[in-house]
């Protein structure tokens, strides 16, 4: 079994239905050359990965653009369809005033899992101040956080903003509760290694497409970035797959952890027990 814990939702065809607004939202978000495809057809590709659930990541920059690119309601509306299947996060932007009761809305009505953040599209630092309250909400409702890490593909998204090393205040500050550092935090790997190393409460995720197929990427990140044994002997307990579909298909991306010849116990860890562990749902 294998739990995707990165795909942005972007192409689901039930919130896809607004011409005008799917096209908003892949501009915002740098999607292009893409057409929305239905949830059945979407669970045939993932099948190819063996990927049994996966985590919706939405986004919101409201407070710029006017509306979320993905809201709430939306992952709302797609885990309707799969309950069993989909795993909803919320996002909100704490630049609008009423952030703090999007959120609290999103956990106690919408049922959603846990917190998506991309400190680079909103310019502003894990620590700033503005976000401090968001990550109160997730501490009172025990919820865990994913936050983009390392480049953004996104447009008006700024990579001073996203610097592995800049959420470690955050991990430290806020103990009890599981975070996630997406794409391993590329291209500050070693920096992102360092913070699983030390901080219980740390995760990443594999989510790479950058330069080279999955094959060359996920090798150099993961044996010449890292030391050989690092993952084996280090931090299997805090690595989680991670596709980024749409920019990449899950299958490809599987592919490329495959290849590096890991051990089946630390694959077991990758592909779906350190995901339930950062739900807080260890079998």
């Amino acid at each position: 079994m294998v739990i995707d814990t990165h795909i942005r939702p972007v192409l689901y065809a039930p919130i896809c239905q607004d011409k005008e607004r799917f096209e908003q939202r892949c501009d915002e978000m740098n999607f292009h050359l893409m057409s929305p495809a239905g949830i059945e057809l979407l669970k045939k590709q993932y099948a190819l990965a063996d990927i049994q659930r996966v985590f919706l990541l939405p986004e919101d920059c409201s407070a710029e653009t006017g509306a979320p690119a993905i809201s709430n309601d939306e992952i709302a509306q797609l885990v309707s369809c799969d309950s069993d299947y989909f795993i909803g996060f919320a996002s909100a932007d704490p630049r609008n005033k009423d952030a703090v009761k999007n959120l609290e809305h999103a956990f106690t009505t919408l049922n959603l899992k846990g917190l998506f953040i991309n400190t680079a599209r909103l310019q502003m630092y894990p620590y700033d101040e503005k976000l401090i309250p968001l990550y109160d909400i997730c501490k009172k409702y025990h919820k865990p956080i994913i936050f983009h890490a390392g480049l953004s593909m996104e447009k008006n998204a700024l990579a001073k903003y996203s610097c592995p090393i800049d959420f470690e205040e955050i991990f430290y500050k806020y103990p009890e509760i599981n975070i996630c550092l997406t794409h391993m935090g590329w291209p500050w790997v070693q920096v992102t290694a360092a913070l699983l190393l030390k901080y219980q409460n740390a995760y990443a995720s594999t989510g790479l497409v950058n330069f080279d197929g999955p094959y060359q990427i996920f090798h150099k990140v993961f044996k010449e970035d890292m030391g050989e044994l690092w993952v084996e002997h280090n931090i299997a307990d805090k690595i989680m797959f991670g596709s980024d579909s749409p920019r990449i298909r899950p299958v490809r991306s599987k592919r490329g952890i495959d290849s590096l010849g890991f051990s089946n116990e630390t694959m077991e860890k990758i592909n779906y027990k350190n995901a339930l562990r950062f739900l807080g749902l260890e079998e």
